[in-house]
């Protein structure tokens, strides 16, 4: 398994996104007093480590995802009040049997969320 590190810049902003609106849950966080947060957040088989720590990466990395039902997960981010860029549901230019979905977190990091023909259930 590779587990993709984002570097967030806000704690609050980050469980408000991930948390909240996303719908992933903590798994473990380290939040010593005085030194930036790391955690793991998880939503079924995807696993991201959050970092507050300076080192860890540049906020707008990308991840891709590949999910099941992903039409369903769509409409329930709509759903939700949010402040967020509402996602977008479209077929991949690279392959139109693909579903893809991108969300932004406030630091810029990106997720796409993936469903490939035949997954959903």
């Amino acid at each position: 398994m590779v587990t993709p590190v984002f570097r967030i810049l806000d704690y609050a902003e980050a469980l408000a996104f991930y948390i909240e609106w996303l719908g992933f849950r903590i798994d473990w966080a380290d939040r010593p007093a005085g030194a930036p947060a790391y955690l793991q957040v998880a939503r079924a088989d995807v696993v991201l480590h959050l970092s507050g720590h300076p080192t860890d990466g540049a906020p707008g990395s990308l991840a891709r995802a590949e999910v099941q039902s992903l039409a369903t997960y769509h409409h329930q981010l709509l759903r939700q009040p949010h402040p967020f860029a509402p996602p977008v549901l479209a077929r991949a230019e690279w392959n139109p049997r693909v579903l893809e979905m991108t969300v932004i977190d406030p630091f810029g990091n990106r997720i796409v969320f993936c469903e490939p023909a035949g997954l959903s259930g």
